[in-house]
């Protein structure tokens, strides 16, 4: 009887390793994410011309509502705000696996020839400017509704469920709003039905077109936001003496800051930035203020040297201005943690990765500097997040790609459809192995 048991259980265990999907399901699958190309790229660029601040992806959302409910699927509107979820049941039992979207653009004032390039205007944050999609969100709704219309077609072959998540300001809410990603997972996003793997990606202008880069663990740093405020006393311009300078302070407190990375911290074990964004006082050329005020940002990618950095920082800026008879108040406020990238997930991902991009085009990175609030959805449930290149091939990727948030921004359409095909493989590929 023992070893009739033994048996059974070795059984049971090789058909977990060993189930996959059909070669014929698979053919099948990237056969009709190459015929959905031209709609895919379609539906980004006509989202590209009419792009939507953080919050207010209004005509956003009713465009991949309209998309989804056209295909069968169960959607909720005004998550979130503004945020629309898909829900497709497959014709069998399995897992529930969520792939998220993010939809919102960036107040910059496109700067190219593009036919769809966005006219768009707005006020942000008392001043007028454009608005664009210079972080290529546009691309991952597109590759999102198109990867949500074939598991569609292929419904009866899904084993479980698939959530769609197309998630509103990830850029960050406006002042005074809660949003992104931590609205969605307050508001339920990750339940009913509740989520057991979670799948995320992001285009990239600055990495080889076609290539997949990932990292297990911590993948993307920690960001958090501080402001600093410097009271001194005012004084005439041509009498410094009378007077306590806060900007001169404010100079000297953003040296000694620079300090705390390349002193303070073992670089060797993770990087970390501490960056001065902005800076504000006076109103006269010949008027020592009274104020000033500095705002920045952290990034980290370990929790130990998160806190030992604002320790430092609390005590460097409150001292420097102390030895110059200043006084200097700072708030730190954690915003988004690390996008940790689940190691054993990411150990049996590669491969569905190596399927779309081919075996030598999907590499293994260092850690990225940049945030992103997929992190939220990681803390709750295992995730992967990945990047897929779409440099242009009349750039050089290491030299003059055009960088993300900026009016130049652009992208190969054509490393679209390879994002696709990841997450068209990720997903049954997970479901199948489940």
């Amino acid at each position: 009887m023992k070893n009739l048991l033994m048996s059974a259980v070795l059984c049971m265990l090789t058909l977990t390793v060993t189930a996959q999907v059909s070669p014929k399901l698979q053919a099948k699958v990237m056969q009709q994410a190459a015929t959905i190309e031209p709609r895919m790229i379609e539906w980004r660029r006509h989202i590209h011309q009419y792009p939507e601040l953080s919050n207010r992806e209004v005509k956003t959302g009713e465009k991949i509502a309209a998309h989804l409910k056209s295909l069968g699927i169960e959607v909720q509107t005004g998550v979130a705000h503004t945020g629309v979820v898909g829900i497709l049941k497959g014709g069998k039992p399995g897992p529930v696996i969520a792939l998220r979207a993010d939809m919102d653009a960036l107040p910059v004032t496109e700067r190219n020839s593009l036919p769809f390039a966005s006219k768009e205007r707005t006020t942000f944050n008392g001043q007028e400017t454009g608005v664009m999609h210079a972080c290529g969100h546009d691309t991952h709704v597109a590759m999102l509704m198109a990867t949500a219309e074939i598991l569609a077609q292929n419904k009866s072959e899904l084993r479980g469920t698939v959530k769609f998540i197309f998630q509103p300001a990830e850029e960050g809410a406006p002042a005074g709003e809660e949003g992104g990603a931590s609205l969605m997972v307050k508001q339920g996003v990750l339940e009913n039905p509740k989520v057991d793997v979670i799948f995320g990606a992001h285009i990239q202008s600055i990495a080889p077109l076609g290539r997949i880069t990932y990292k297990p663990a911590g993948l993307m740093a920690a960001s958090d936001w501080f402001k600093i405020k410097v009271y001194g006393k005012q004084a005439h311009g041509s009498a410094p003496w009378g007077g306590i300078d806060p900007i001169v302070v404010s100079a000297q407190i953003i040296n000694s800051l620079q300090t705390i990375v390349s002193r303070s911290v073992n670089l060797t074990q993770e990087p970390a930035v501490v960056t001065v964004g902005r800076i504000n006082a006076g109103i006269r050329e010949n008027i020592i203020p009274e104020y000033a005020e500095m705002a920045g940002t952290i990034r980290t990618l370990d929790t130990k040297m998160q806190d030992e950095i604002h320790e430092k920082m609390r005590v460097m800026v409150t001292k420097v201005a102390e030895s110059m008879g200043a006084r200097a108040e700072i708030e730190i406020q954690k915003m988004t943690p690390v996008t940790y990238n689940d190691p054993a997930l990411t150990e049996k991902v590669v491969a569905s990765l190596q399927k779309a991009a081919g075996e030598s085009n999907v590499v293994r990175i260092p850690s990225v500097t940049g945030a992103e609030d997929f992190a939220f959805y990681q803390q709750k449930v295992p995730g992967f997040f990945f990047f897929v290149g779409a440099c242009p091939p009349d750039k050089d990727p290491l030299k003059d790609a055009v960088g993300h948030h900026t009016p130049d921004f652009i992208i190969d359409e054509r490393g679209m459809l390879v994002g696709l095909k990841a997450m068209l493989n990720l997903t049954l590929d997970y479901m199948y192995a489940k």
